[in-house]
């Protein structure tokens, strides 16, 4: 029976993991990222049999295959039943909760953010939670979290984990830069077990004093949230393997996907159903102005640049921490040669596939593409699903959308699937900006950024020393 092990992408001695302990380590010691000493695999007639089931079903058929045994299908049962309960998701219990909502012939957008916080991040962040709190309790522990946001990552975790009496979590998110609605539903979950903390910076500073931090020996059993995260990536794979099956007319046809991405989280889950074995062809990764990635797969180059402040905000990001993990991949495992190269990104703030043996062009063949767009872009790709559907997109979602149009292949009948990403209730101002109107926001929405308290966020420098201080006078437990 294959059994589920972790190891570090830096760690040269394979060190075996748990499942559940890297569900609760986070990043590895050695500053690594944990990824599967091997992939499980899918058969067509296995996802064929997922085909009809409701998303619960197939979300826990992919998930018992990336956790073995270190959950018991019993409880992981439960837990993915207690994360997509009711009254997150209202009718879960019909069957699809991330349908494809069709723009045009063989062009699709997929829906994933049905859930609390209306990103997509709840798809996942529900799930860690459940399994965080059920593993602690299992083991009679308590853990404290430290996470960075550019936007919905925070209120989604916070959504997830408030009220946990296990978990504390201390998210941390750049003064500038989040949209107004962004900023007061993070302020709605403060208190409790719940910290917010506003730092004067960009969001790679943030994500710079989480790695500074969690690199101090005091420090260094914080737990983690953001898709460094091996139980946020696995928990993606299932609306993947979902998506997939809506689009094909028969199990073992190809599709493509399009993925919004900044930190390349949610396309390397896209990339990890594939290497289970989901027929997917091609995965075009979609970035705004901020286009490291963009011309990491052109031209093999990652290169460090400031990040800019967008109307696609939780994209704002200079540094795609999941990269690692592809990167490992790339060089078929090879851990020296990983820490190596991603040692020479952090020194010299730019790094060479080719300096390593790597031709840009093993990346396409393993099925990426990419592209970037404007913000004259997101708003014509706002206009155009508009126009074609009558379906309002937010300007992330824009983003997968406008670069999926242009690498749509019109020569063969492939769908291309763009993975949405939230509701346009966060993004009025852009949505107003192309369509000339702001859509009528969900209920439990309307008027949420006159109730954002003044001290729902405590500010602090980008320094590591002070939010040291800030979590050593807050937190009961430091794992």
């Amino acid at each position: 029976m294959f059994l589920m092990r972790m190891i570090s992408t830096r760690d040269e001695s394979k060190e075996e993991r748990s499942y559940t302990d890297v569900l609760l380590a986070g990043l590895a010691p050695d500053g690594g990222l944990y990824v599967p000493s091997e992939y499980p695999q899918f058969s067509l007639e296995e996802l064929e049999k997922l085909r009809r089931l409701p998303y619960r079903d197939i979300a826990f058929a992919v998930k018992k295959k990336l956790v073995q045994g270190d959950i018991p299908d019993r409880d992981l049962h439960a837990l993915i039943h207690a994360a997509y309960s009711e009254t997150a998701f209202g009718d879960v219990a019909s069957g699809n909760i991330v349908p494809l909502m069709k723009v045009e012939d063989g062009f699709y957008v997929q829906q994933l953010s049905l859930g609390p916080t209306a990103a997509f991040k709840d798809m996942a962040l529900l799930v860690l939670a459940q399994e965080m709190q059920y593993e602690l309790s299992r083991r009679g522990e308590h853990l404290t979290i430290l996470g960075a946001t550019s936007g919905d990552t925070g209120s989604a975790a916070e959504a997830a984990f408030k009220g946990l009496d296990r978990v504390q979590l201390f998210m941390l998110s750049p003064e500038n830069g989040m949209s107004a609605f962004q900023k007061a539903q993070m302020g709605s979950f403060s208190g409790q077990n719940i910290f917010n903390v506003s730092v004067r910076g960009r969001f790679d500073d943030c994500q710079d004093l989480v790695k500074r931090l969690k690199g101090q020996k005091e420090f260094s059993k914080l737990g983690a949230v953001n898709s460094i995260n091996w139980g946020r990536i696995s928990s993606q794979v299932p609306y993947f393997v979902s998506g997939y099956l809506q689009a094909v007319r028969s199990v073992g046809d190809p599709v493509d996907f399009a993925v919004s991405t900044g930190n390349f989280g949610n396309v390397l889950s896209g990339y990890i159903a594939k290497r289970m074995g989901v027929p997917i062809r091609r995965l075009v990764v979609a970035t705004n102005e901020n286009d490291v990635l963009d011309r990491l797969f052109k031209t093999g180059v990652y290169r460090l640049s400031p990040a800019r402040v967008t109307s696609s905000p939780s994209m704002d990001i200079s540094k795609a921490s999941n990269y690692e993990r592809l990167v490992f991949d790339v060089f078929g495992g090879d851990s020296k040669k990983t820490a190596a190269y991603m040692q020479e990104f952090e020194t010299n703030k730019k790094v060479d596939l080719a300096d390593y043996g790597v031709a840009v062009s093993q990346l396409h063949n393993l099925g990426f593409e990419s592209g970037s767009s404007t913000h004259a872009d997101r708003l014509e790709a706002i206009r155009s699903v508009y126009a074609k559907a009558k379906i309002v997109i937010d300007p992330h979602t824009a983003d997968g959308v406008s670069v999926g149009w242009r690498c749509k292949d019109v020569s063969e009948d492939v769908p291309m699937v763009c993975m949405g990403t939230a509701l346009p209730v966060k993004f009025e101002d852009t949505i107003k900006e192309a369509l000339g109107f702001v859509p009528e926001r969900p209920a439990r929405f309307v008027g949420l950024e006159d109730t954002l308290a003044a001290n729902a966020f405590y500010s602090i420098d980008a320094d590591a020393e002070q939010l040291g201080k800030y979590i050593r006078e807050h937190a009961t437990e430091r794992g």
